[in-house]
């Protein structure tokens, strides 16, 4: 039902408030509404928010985003964990109705006197609705920040004021008394009335207007939930890596496994390279039946270590470690070495089992039987995978349920707090929203990354249901138009419960762009994945250009790691400039030093006059100036990088200068990250970029 306000698409809303939306701890985000009314009449807009413990903040103003739009909105950044709630709040505005309409009568001599005592009187009713309450120095909820706009209305003519300070009486009391006295003011027939109405325009007036709103026809919407995560699901930079592949030793002519003592010396090096999560393909035992060899061929040899995504054996299944990698303890040391480093480990979890897995035997009513009394193992016609069974959930739902319960809590006990949830587009969504929800209710702090290159239905309904984070179809856009179009999708009309984590490759994915555009191609996607999303993700061997398909058209690696071990000498590859770490180094290092690098939904695209060039800013506003009415400049990033990892483009540059903070007609300086040279820039630039020596300039910016 409408109220007396009409106030109408409230955003961030999921599914139309079935389900909570999604911020981080620190985040900076919008809370808009569409709010209007009948007639001529002023109306304003505000937020209340509520806290996980139950406080309440002030009444936080919103502004009319863009003159007629009806479309009011306020910043918010919510500071700590829980589940906040917030609701709209509409009213009419009759002092800014008043102010409008004494503006053009009093000076053209219209009703002059009487506009003055209805002024007047309108702000005896503000000083009497300031609360005493209000009269503290300051209220109880002080945590939300609110990016403020500017007043409602402009000031008089250099009028000058007898409205005591808004500090007088002590905390807010005073605000009580300069309201009475612009009423005062109004009513004092020795001054003219174009006078009287200069002391109600007022800046000190307007900003009294902000504090005390005087609210007619109040209207709530109804409350709605975000739930606040902690800092990691928003930031942070991933590397994906083997464990079995760092230390491989040749034993009588037959490799061997590295484990976990030989992989946690490869973590000082990632660490230096500032990746936060070092995340793990799955560690567990791998069956002997219908073993993967190398290349996915479908006869193994004796040293063929088969995918480990073929889990579970006579070792045990997903609650066990590989016995070649070593045991619980050797793992938990390796995460505590990881901890010491700043680093988080994730942890693959692959709902299927090879056919050796302890549960086919212990559970055969999990997985779904053929005609032939054989269980089915994994297809994709034409498609084969022998060596997996998928599990049926809808043979033993609470069976299931159960068990990966226990399963997900015991590599907590171990300390995992991040999982990468392999393929869960081929799981019922509803076991999802289930176990995620009893996870997050005990643990809020674990985390979920969504694997799922499906469908866009369900790719968001799996964010919606619960998952912290989710790949994306990043990998796959390459063009100017395409990358725009996506990353808008994700920075704006799925951000408030869709997370991006942009790898730039995985063991299953090798683009063609990578196949074919050598090592500009390898820094072009490491520079747009960086600084385009907070998280984004590479898969070991991508600092050494590694682009070799397992055959033309494929997205596969020859060699591919899944199905052998890797090893790899960094050393000698950084030794003879075979590696672009230092690239990725920096780019992780410029991530944490820039804060608007660590928001998703300040993306703003930049017009370039040339297809194979694209331009985009992240900007992290400064404090509001009350004198100025606007936001000092802030952290301000700007890109410009060249999609042509062959040849040199050059191309102009059009800014949406007010989008970074600065006046159309500004001059400022841009200094190059990459390069290390600065250049002065205005709304129209002009660039020229080599791959072969940098692919893009990243800027800051400054005065």
């Amino acid at each position: 039902m409408i109220g007396r306000i009409p106030i109408q698409d409230i955003h961030p809303i999921v599914d139309c408030g079935a389900r909570p939306a999604k911020a981080a701890a620190g985040e900076t985000f919008e809370i808009s509404a569409t709010v209007f009314r009948e007639g001529h009449d002023a109306v304003a807009a505000g937020v209340v928010l509520t806290d996980p413990d139950g406080a309440r903040s002030s009444l936080l103003r919103m502004r009319e985003l863009a003159p007629g739009t009806d479309r009011w909105g306020v910043s918010v950044t919510l500071p700590t964990e829980g589940e906040w709630q917030f609701r709209v709040e509409a009213w009419g505005d009759p002092l800014a109705t008043w102010l409008h309409d004494a503006g053009i009568k009093i000076p053209r001599g219209i009703d002059a006197d009487l506009m003055c005592e209805e002024g007047a009187r309108l702000f005896e009713r503000a000083a009497k609705a300031v609360r005493p309450a209000e009269c503290r120095p300051e209220g109880r909820f002080t945590a939300p920040v609110a990016t403020p706009g500017p007043p409602d209305e402009p000031a008089g003519d250099d009028a000058e004021s007898d409205i005591p300070p808004m500090s007088a009486g002590g905390g807010t009391c005073g605000h009580r008394a300069a309201l009475q006295a612009v009423a005062a003011k109004l009513r004092d027939d020795n001054l003219d009335p174009r006078a009287r109405l200069s002391i109600a325009q007022l800046p000190e007036t307007a900003a009294l207007l902000t504090a005390h709103p005087l609210r007619d026809l109040v209207t709530r919407s109804g409350r709605n939930q975000v739930v606040v995560s902690r800092r990691r699901a928003l930031f942070g930079s991933w590397y994906e890596f083997f464990p079995r592949s760092e230390g491989v030793a040749l034993e009588d002519d037959f490799p061997k496994s590295g484990n976990f003592v030989t992989a946690a010396r490869r973590l000082p090096a990632i660490a230096a390279m500032g990746f936060d999560v070092v995340y793990l393909p799955p560690i567990h035992p791998i069956g002997h039946s219908h073993r993967k060899g190398r290349n996915n061929t479908l006869h193994a040899e004796p040293d063929d270590p088969g995918s480990p995504w073929a889990i579970g054996s006579e070792f045990g299944g997903h609650d066990a470690i590989h016995p070649d990698l070593g045991t619980d303890e050797d793992f938990k040391a390796f995460v505590a070495r990881a901890r010491e480093l700043g680093m988080e480990v994730a942890l693959d979890l692959a709902l299927q089992c090879s056919p050796d897995h302890p549960w086919v035997k212990e559970h055969p009513e999990w997985f779904t039987i053929r005609a032939d009394g054989s269980i089915a193992y994994a297809e994709n016609p034409p498609k084969k995978y022998q060596d997996i069974y998928p599990v049926n959930f809808d043979k033993d739902f609470d069976g299931v349920f159960a068990e990966v319960k226990r399963v997900i809590r015991h590599w907590m006990d171990l300390g995992v707090r991040i999982f990468r949830v392999d393929n869960p587009h081929t799981k019922p969504v509803s076991f999802w929203e289930k176990m995620l929800g009893e996870i997050h209710e005990t643990d809020p702090d674990v985390l979920f990354l969504s694997e799922a290159f499906t469908r866009q239905a369900m790719m968001r309904t799996l964010a919606k249901v619960g998952f912290d984070q989710s790949y994306t179809y990043f990998t796959w856009k390459n063009g100017k138009a395409e990358l725009e179009d996506y990353l808008w999708e994700l920075s704006h009309e799925t951000s408030h419960y869709l997370r991006p984590n942009l790898f730039v490759n995985t063991p299953d994915i090798l683009h063609e762009y990578l196949q074919h555009g050598g090592r500009p191609a390898f820094e072009i996607r490491a520079i747009l994945a960086a600084l385009m999303s907070p998280t984004w993700g590479v898969y070991s061997g991508y600092e050494l250009l590694e682009n070799v398909p397992v055959r033309p058209g494929s997205e596969e690696y020859l060699d591919s790691e899944k199905y052998q071990y890797r090893p790899r000498d960094w050393v000698a590859a950084e030794r003879e400039g075979r590696s672009i770490a230092p690239l990725i180094t920096q780019l992780n290092l410029f991530r944490r030093a820039h804060p608007a690098l660590q928001e998703l939904r300040n993306l703003r695209f930049h017009s370039v006059d040339q297809p194979e060039l694209i331009c985009f800013s992240k900007r992290l506003p400064g404090a509001y100036d009350t004198a100025t009415q606007r936001h000092g400049l802030g952290d301000v990033v700007l890109a410009v990088v060249n999609l042509d990892p062959h040849n040199t483009r050059e191309a102009t540059v059009s800014l949406d200068l007010p989008a970074l903070g600065l006046d159309w007609n500004a001059e400022f300086v841009v200094d190059d990250e990459l390069s290390g040279e600065s250049y002065r820039w205005r709304q129209s630039n002009y660039v020229r970029l080599d791959p072969h020596i940098h692919p893009a300039h990243v800027f800051t910016v400054r005065r």
